[in-house]
């Protein structure tokens, strides 16, 4: 949808002619398809993780492979949605917990994919965390707003840096908005501890890439998945983690 938006931007701003009218493409049109054959998929091959095991994990059409990716993402919702509402139970917490949860799955897939952190859905998620925390259900409003300028300012600043003393660009402004929305969302507090979990995770994994799959090194590697991590992770351990360095 972001893809064809731009392309019709361009093309207006380059006042060249148009296409013809293409077809609906939004969340609900076309239905679930087959990316291979596009057979619509019926509501009883599209359950979650089951119909993928029913499957065997191929199209019921043209015989191809179903990513695994699917199954992973329908897993990951699931576990989160559970772990969740155990840890918090019923109340505001844990549905402002849910929305977090599916914002960054999505984030993760999508920057996994295109290297890309979309604004629509990383403001709504900053707008929300100063939402929910108007009540304090996370953090006091002063902490979150304090988190979200933080946010932004950190690593806009890194982003400056590393540009002045190389020349290159080091991360995206999508990164910026994610932590800042994730600075809403706890508060100025929980920033040092997530950006230290994303920062030796995204190492380690880089490092990975480069001496065991020949990654080059002048080929990026998203961060938003590890800045997404690192929100889980303190969704669910915030005042442990950040008792380890303001006890």
């Amino acid at each position: 949808m972001l893809e064809r938006q731009w392309q019709q931007d361009c093309q207006s701003l380059l006042d060249t002619p148009l296409p013809q009218k293409l077809p609906t493409y939004n969340l609900l049109t076309p239905g679930s398809h087959c990316p291979h054959c596009s057979r619509p998929i019926r509501i009883l091959e599209n359950l979650p993780i089951i119909s993928f095991l029913v499957l065997g994990g191929k199209c019921a059409g043209c015989k191809k492979p179903i990513s695994k990716r699917y199954p992973l993402i329908e897993l990951s919702a699931a576990l989160l949605s559970f772990f969740i509402a155990w840890h918090f139970g019923i109340g505001l917490k844990t549905i402002s917990g849910l929305y977090l949860a599916y914002s960054l799955i999505a984030l993760t897939a999508i920057d996994l994919d295109r290297q890309l952190l979309p604004d629509f859905l990383t403001l709504p998620l900053l707008w929300a965390g100063l939402i929910f925390n108007l009540g304090g259900t996370f953090s006091s409003i002063q902490n979150a707003v304090i988190g979200a300028i933080a946010g932004y300012l950190s690593l806009w600043l890194v982003f400056w840096a590393f540009k002045l003393l190389t020349g290159k660009e080091g991360m995206g402004y999508g990164d910026f908005k994610l932590f800042s929305a994730l600075g809403a969302w706890f508060g100025w507090i929980s920033l040092p501890a997530i950006l230290l979990m994303a920062s030796l995770t995204g190492a380690c994994v880089g490092l990975y890439l480069i001496l065991f799959k020949k990654h080059s090194r002048n080929n990026p590697i998203p961060f938003g998945p590890y800045l997404a991590g690192g929100g889980i992770i303190f969704l669910f351990f915030g005042p442990e983690l950040t008792h380890l360095y303001f006890p």
